[in-house]
This record gives structure tokens, sequence and C-alpha cells, in this order.
């Protein structure tokens, strides 16, 4: 095999890891192939089997290779979710803004098909606290305070669609909104949170219509997209 080379002075657990990331993203192992054994890739990159153990065992839990008992370590994938997720961490708010739209319009066509009464009782519920907040504290009405309880209305509707992948999806990107609102805005101009157009989704959630549910949702992020576009033309014009 080529490319590998022997680790240098900086940490050999480290450097046996971007190495054998980089064969993985270069294809020299395809997905489902079963990579050398730990003697063998210990002799290739000049380091101890406990270094290529270790290596390995990183590796595995980014999910990259998967280890099976008697049978060896196979591919299970060429990119590593973790450059993916520090892609997305480094990408604008805007950009990130749209992916989580793209995510919440499917998951509300499709909880109009698949949610349950508890569903349904979990996002009044957190609309109700939500409102509950904002009552006691007009002043930072749709901000900081409700914060929590918004994305635990927008979770319950992503939940509601009944598919894990896209639930863990919408998570990561649910936290990386927020984060990259408050980098850019301060909490002190995060855009106002309007219960009448969430509690409408939960209405045409409940109606079973999915086109009635993906218009509402869009009809939802329309007011926080535009003052967020606001937001980012107010910053542009002081710089």
């Amino acid at each position: 095999m080529e490319g590998l080379q022997a680790a240098g002075r900086r940490s050999l657990v480290d450097a046996a890891i971007e190495q054998l990331r980089e064969q993985l993203a270069s294809g020299v192992w395809p997905v489902g192939a079963r990579i050398p054994t730990e003697h063998e890739l210990a002799e290739r990159l000049q380091v101890g089997r406990n270094t290529v153990r270790e290596a390995i065992r990183v590796l595995v839990h980014a999910g990259m290779l998967v280890s099976r008992q008697g049978e060896g370590t196979f591919v299970r994938s060429t990119s590593d979710p973790a450059s993916v997720l520090r892609g997305v961490q480094r990408s604008g708010v805007r950009d990130v803004l749209e992916v989580r739209a793209a995510l919440e319009t499917e998951a509300a066509r499709l909880a109009a098909e698949r949610h349950t009464a508890e569903d349904l009782a979990r996002m009044r519920a957190a609309l109700e606290r939500e409102a509950a907040v904002m009552a006691a504290h007009p002043e930072r009405a749709g901000r900081e305070a409700t914060v929590e309880h918004d994305l635990e209305f927008h979770t319950a509707v992503v939940e509601a669609a009944h598919n894990p992948a896209l639930t863990e999806v919408y998570r990561y990107f649910g936290a990386s909104v927020r984060e990259s609102m408050r980098t850019a805005f301060g909490d002190h101009e995060m855009p106002e949170v309007a219960i009448a157009t969430h509690a409408a989704l939960v209405d045409a959630i409940e109606s079973r219509d999915p086109e009635r549910a993906e218009a509402a949702c869009r009809a939802l992020l329309a007011e926080p997209t535009a003052a967020v576009e606001q937001l980012l033309a107010e910053i542009a014009a002081r710089k």
C-alpha cells in the first residue's frame, strides 16, 4: 500500500489518525472493505500497535470505521462526519438557517401524515410555556427568555415526523442556528417569536394535510428569516 508515511515527532496517535483518515478519504479502502490488520498498519506507519489500536478506536467512534469481532475492521464511511460538522460551523448564519428551514418544512409535511395525539400535545404545551414567559417578560419577549421553549416546540414538530435520522440532523442544525445568530447579532437582537404562526402550524399538522403543513411552516419561518436578512443588511451597512 502506498501513501502512508512514518509518523513524526508530534503525537503519534494524532499522526496515525490523520494518515488513516487521508487514506480513507482518498478511496484507498472503499466502503465495506476490510482495512489491514493492526500489525500491518503498525509496520507501515512505523508506530506501535497500541498507537494503531487507539487511532482505529477514534475513527470507529467518528463513524468512519466499524469493528466486527472475529472479522476485523471495515470501512463505514470515507468522509469524516466531524469535518462535515466543522464545515457547517464555519458557514454563515443565513446558510445554516436555510438548511434548517429545509429540514423543518419536510418535517412538517411528514408530521402531518404521521403525528400522534401525544405529538400535538407536546407542541401545544411548549407553545403555552413560551406564551407564559413572553407575558411575564414582555421586555424580552421572543428572545433569550423563550429560546428553550421555542427549541422545544420546533423539536416536537420534527420528532412528530417519526424519522430518527431527520431528528438527529435537525438537533445539530437547530443548535448551530442559535449559536450563529447569537454570535452574529447578540442576544438583544434575536428575532422575536410570533405565537400565532406557531399555533397555525400545529393546526395545519393536525389537519393531516401535508401541503397545508408545509405552507404553514414556510409562513412561520418567513418572519425570522426576514429579520435575519434585515440584521445582516444593517451589519453590512455599518462596515
